[in-house]
């Protein structure tokens, strides 16, 4: 199970996580960044040879260090995106524009195979993060960043920004081999929940160009996808190299679906020596070998008196079209929700509820979102709950304005859980941004706060002449409209009417996006007790990145700031840095989106 430490050793943990990488990048007395493009830019560079790496095994109960996840909102880097074209998150990682590769049957010659100097993927509709996001970071130093980083993370704009970064064509850094650096950015996808784009990403290197850890880490996507058909191009060589048991199980199952039954059973009862008979692993192997042609094995799985859930009972039970109890849900991390959420193999029924979850997350976009639900008005034997929260949803689209607002504030009233209720902002959004701006249309800060939390800003921002000055609408657009400095007396009505966490995530959104002046910044800093001005490993880190411009670099700063599952540990003052940086290095409409949020999720 994973702690989650208090909320004011945050950034004393990322100050010591960066202080413990030791490298020249982060020295105090490293010169200005040179040129962002290297020398030999775009040019073919020798690879260093690939380094071995140990992984979980897939059969650990212990959730996989890295995980997959769809979702996205994200404008050009370096470019103010237009209003509705915002909804970044809209365009899911199951959108992955890559060409598909039969890995099957696949013998490329050397002038049409990828290099592996630059390597990624694309989402339709999802401006890419450019291919030196990373400047001239050392790749040791992005490596045990990514590695350390414990996912998800707790803002849905800086997953969705990092994800982004993570999956774009990325100029493979000095000091790493490729195909291990596309491992390492795969891995922490996969934590992040986002199993589609780490699928894409680890799809995208040629097979011949396969190391120890990327051969890890796609056995980890195929469980997180919950295909595991995915690993049967490289099952052989990877059983060969790699000690474990799960790779004898899914030669196994290779043989099994590709049509070879007697095959299948030796290396069944191969793999199975030495264990019980009603061991749950080697039965969900069992139950995924019987679902090839001519297959002799038929199995029924029993959850009872299991202790918890692991990747691999997860990959295998969705595989093979097996529910998994909720309850064991509780045993591993959010990550195995988000995959769930992504997973086609599983109900509309048994996705619903993670994925809520993963949309307030960023795995999700709205319009997933509520095409999810809209399979589920369709559906037959749906429970009463859901049925219930399907027609709210279709009443938010129809009728009067009034009676639109009305259904959707029943949406926001019905979880009891902080994250849920702006899971259901996430999923009114397009809704909301439906309903024109009227000084008497009720609920009009919740309104606003849903539009902002899938990025409908220009709709959200014709709302400005309507909202009472000191609102929490006004406060969110505030933050989403950017521009030049505000009054501080329009700040301080907000501080004096809001909660202290409400202004104090406000005054450092603000302060990070300039529309304070230095010293209204600083007397609002000290009447709400946020330390913007304090410095540390991580504060340097990152304030450097943004100065740099090197975009993707402030996106995992970013997510190392965020690493937590809970909002509440999110502190203003990683929040006035975050958004700093990311406005520094071109990525405005991420920094105010990650704003709003801030302020619409504190309580």
């Amino acid at each position: 199970m994973k702690t989650s430490p208090t909320r004011a050793s945050r950034l004393a943990i990322a100050a010591a996580l960066l202080a413990a990488i030791g490298v020249p990048a982060f020295s105090q007395q490293q010169k200005a960044p040179e040129s962002l493009l290297p020398p030999g830019f775009d040019q073919p560079t020798p690879r260093p040879q690939p380094s071995a790496r140990p992984s979980p095994s897939p059969t650990s109960s212990a959730a996989p260090a890295a995980a997959p996840s769809p979702s996205g909102d994200v404008a050009p880097v370096g470019v103010d995106m237009g209003p509705d074209a915002f909804d970044v998150e809209e365009s899911n990682a199951t959108a992955v524009a890559a060409p598909a590769v039969d890995l099957s049957q696949y013998d490329l010659p050397k002038g049409v195979r990828r290099p592996l100097n630059r390597i990624g993927i694309l989402a339709a509709g999802n401006a890419p993060f450019p291919a030196d996001a990373f400047g001239d970071v050392a790749g040791a130093t992005q490596v045990t960043l990514m590695r350390r980083l414990d996912a998800p993370v707790a803002s849905r704009w800086v997953s969705i920004a990092l994800r982004r970064a993570l999956m774009s064509p990325l100029d493979t850094p000095r000091g790493v081999d490729g195909a291990d650096y596309a491992a390492e950015r795969a891995w922490l996808l996969l934590r992040m929940g986002e199993a589609t784009a780490a699928r894409g990403l680890v799809s995208y290197v040629d097979i011949d160009d396969y190391t120890n850890a990327l051969d890890r880490v796609a056995m980890q996507v195929a469980l997180a996808t919950g295909d595991p058909a995915s690993v049967c191009p490289i099952v052989d060589d990877a059983a060969s190299n790699i000690p474990d048991r799960g790779w004898a199980l899914a030669q196994a199952i290779c043989a099994g679906l590709a049509g070879k039954p007697s095959e299948a059973d030796q290396r069944l009862d191969a793999a199975s020596k030495g264990k019980p008979r009603n061991d749950l692993d080697t039965l969900l192997a069992t139950k995924v070998v019987g679902m090839g042609a001519d297959s002799r094995r038929a199995v029924t799985i029993d959850w009872v008196g299991v202790p918890a859930l692991s990747a691999w009972r997860f990959g295998m039970a969705t595989a093979a079209g097996v529910d998994i109890p909720d309850n064991l849900f509780a045993t591993v991390g959010p990550e195995f929700r988000y995959w769930q959420a992504l997973s086609p193999a599983v109900s509309p029924v048994n996705r619903a509820g993670a994925a809520e979850l993963a949309a307030a997350a960023g795995v999700l976009s709205n319009a997933a979102l509520v095409d999810l639900y809209a399979e589920l008005d369709q559906a037959s034997d749906v429970p009463d709950p859901l049925q219930k929260t399907v027609r709210a949803l279709r009443a938010a689209y129809t009728g009067s304005a009034a009676e639109r607002v009305q259904a959707m504030k029943s949406l926001w009233d019905a979880p009891d859980s902080p994250r849920l209720r702006y899971a259901r902002l996430v999923l009114t959004a397009k809704a909301a941004a439906w309903i024109p701006a009227n000084k008497n249309a009720a609920e009009p800060d919740r309104l606003i706060a849903s539009m902002l939390s899938a990025g409908y800003d220009s709709a959200a921002l014709q709302w400005r002449g309507v909202v009472a000055p000191g609102s929490e609408g006004w406060a969110l657009l505030a933050l989403a409209e950017g521009g030049g400095p505000i009054g501080y007396s329009d700040f301080e009505r907000y501080a004096g009417a809001a909660s202290p966490r409400k202004a104090a995530m406000l005054l450092a959104g603000l302060a990070g996006l300039g529309r304070l002046s230095s010293s209204d910044a600083q007397r609002g800093a000290e009447a709400t007790k946020v330390g913007i001005g304090g410095v540390n490993a991580w504060t340097q880190a990152i304030d450097r990145a943004g100065a740099a411009n090197q975009p993707g670099m402030v996106a995992l700063l970013a997510g190392v700031g965020m690493q937590s599952p809970r909002w509440d540990q999110v502190t203003p003052e990683a929040l006035y840095h975050i958004v700093a940086a990311m406005r520094a290095a071109g990525m405005a409409n991420y920094a105010r989106m990650i704003a709003v949020e801030a302020v619409t999720r504190a309580e």
